[in-house]
């Protein structure tokens, strides 16, 4: 009975130690983490138009986006996670052109477009600044999927933008979706 009792307190432990979405670090390993949690909440081929996740250093991240798993039906949700919980902010219709599908202004998470790749490149990001501007322990203020209004992927890019550590300066930086840099602002 102790025995038991042991394994059902650890498995208690790590069910709710373990899939914390609020504390992935802003890296290829913790957006595949935010990858899984937006395909746990909407599905593997839910399409997107807009996708944006945030960090905020008494929060954590936290993650906006416009969603559907029906694209034909011209019904989107605006949705947020923020401490753990999705809300529903609003509905969204969407107007296309005519003669035009839904699901070309829209993007799925996959081949094409990948939170493991936008995590990458906020890491190389990070180590431009610090390399360029002499910038220790930049982190993540947002990053975001940048999809165009014509729906054509190959104007789509991944948009990046760091701070350092204390505050100050914000750092833009644009890639395409090869992950080649575009730019650097601030």
């Amino acid at each position: 009975m102790k025995i038991q009792l042991i394994i059902l307190m650890i498995a208690i432990t790590l069910v709710s130690c373990g899939g914390d979405t609020t504390k992935l670090p802003a890296n290829a390993d913790g957006f595949a983490g935010i990858e899984k949690e937006l395909k746990s909440e909407f599905g593997d081929s839910a399409y997107y138009t807009e996708l944006t996740i945030i960090y905020n250093e008494s929060i954590g991240n936290s993650i906006s986006t416009t969603v559907t798993d029906a694209p034909e039906s011209l019904k989107m949700g605006q949705w947020t996670y923020s401490l753990g919980n999705w809300n529903q902010t609003s509905e969204v219709t969407l107007e296309i052109p005519e003669g035009t599908k839904a699901a070309d202004f829209m993007f799925q998470l996959g081949e094409k477009i990948s939170l493991v790749k936008l995590g990458e490149l906020v890491e190389k990001s990070s180590e431009q600044l610090k390399a360029k501007k002499d910038i220790e322990n930049p982190r993540l203020e947002m990053a975001f999927v940048k999809y165009p209004k014509n729906g054509d992927v190959s104007d789509a890019q991944y948009i990046v933008k760091l701070q350092p550590e204390n505050g100050g300066t914000s750092f833009t930086f644009s890639y395409k979706m090869d992950g080649s840099l575009i730019e650097m602002d601030y």
